[in-house]
């Protein structure tokens, strides 16, 4: 009888711990497919394209949706200076997610500099790689 339960519980837990177990690792799986793919995107427009566009839009002009908010980029003033971009890419910001273990300094200059001269944006100073460097967060030994 207690095997008979033993085998009975294992065979439950087994069949309500897959479902929830399989998605997780097909996610982790999906996500490092997306990380290798982004490692070979240095184009700003591609990297805009594929990470910023389904919030903020092809045209950059934002959107509302699901009780959420996503700012407009285009005409944007907070984008004046380069480092607020390049630190909310990085960082994070309200409802957007952190980039910094996404995309390299190359890639967060490279989009940073796309939508601050695409979108009606017309900031001629360029963000260099060095300048996300200083911006990016760095782990501290205690919280690796």
């Amino acid at each position: 009888m207690r095997k008979l339960l033993l085998m009975t519980s294992l065979f439950i837990t087994t069949g309500f711990v897959l479902p929830v177990v399989a998605p997780i690792a097909a996610h982790a799986d999906s996500a490092s497919a997306v990380a290798g793919k982004m490692q070979t995107m240095p184009d700003g427009e591609a990297v805009y394209r594929h990470v910023c566009q389904s919030c903020h839009m092809p045209d950059g002009k934002g959107a509302l949706g699901a009780g959420a908010k996503f700012p407009a980029l285009a005409g944007n003033p907070k984008l004046q200076s380069a480092q607020y971009p390049a630190y909310v890419v990085l960082n994070g910001f309200g409802g957007m997610p952190w980039f910094s273990g996404l995309l390299n300094d190359q890639q967060v200059a490279n989009v940073v500099n796309y939508i601050r001269t695409h979108f009606g944006n017309h900031y001629p100073d360029t963000l260099k790689p060095e300048d996300v460097s200083e911006i990016r967060p760095h782990l501290s030994v205690e919280e690796e």
